[in-house]
């Protein structure tokens, strides 16, 4: 395995994932695992998941830019990524935040694509589910709606009244996952002719 520094920034996003997750947990906390987090440990997950998220952006620019695609830093992060996006939504669905549906909406796809994409890729036609452009918008709405749900407080803005990052971020997650189903049946839609001869 060829470490550069598109592979690191991902291996990153992996490593930040048990330090947004332990601070829900941290033993100041062990007592009152129902109760709402602090609004520091808001605030910290958000900056924390929110540094993650731009390095999913910024590994795989650096690594056009810059030529270090590899086979290993393909497969590892979309790995990082399906992670990442899991341990938020459980997280957020055991503090009351996500409803648990909606969570294993966008988790069951995440799986379910990958394993598609992984027969796909075993037949040699892995090229045909290349990510579409609703998958992207996907995952953007997604990756919005859970650092709302995680910042959870309301953002005062003086005059302008008060920004209900709650509310933004249920309606947020109940899109990303309608577009979840949506970008589903097209990956399907895509394989359908190969499913069916086999």
């Amino acid at each position: 395995m060829k470490l550069n520094i598109p592979t690191m920034l991902t291996w990153l996003r992996i490593l930040l994932i048990p330090i947004f997750v332990g601070a829900f947990y941290w033993p100041e906390n062990l007592h009152k695992l129902s109760a709402m987090p602090s609004h520091s440990v808001n605030i910290f997950v958000t900056a924390v998941f929110a540094i993650a998220s731009f390095t999913d952006w910024l590994d795989g620019y650096l690594a056009r830019r810059w030529h270090q695609t590899s086979a290993f830093g393909a497969f590892l992060d979309p790995v990082a990524d399906k992670l990442m996006v899991a341990a938020a939504l459980i997280v957020l669905v055991e503090f009351g935040r996500v409803g648990a549906i909606v969570s294993l909406i966008i988790i069951g796809r995440e799986i379910a694509v990958s394993a598609l994409r992984e027969w796909m890729a075993g037949d040699g036609e892995g090229g045909s589910m290349a990510v579409a452009m609703i998958g992207k918008v996907k995952t953007s709405v997604q990756m919005l709606a859970i650092l709302f749900l995680l910042y959870w407080d309301n953002i005062h803005l003086g005059s302008m009244g008060t920004f209900q990052t709650q509310i933004v971020g249920h309606r947020l997650i109940e899109i990303a996952a309608f577009l979840t189903l949506l970008s589903m049946a097209y990956y399907l839609k895509v394989a359908w002719p190969k499913i069916k001869v086999k």
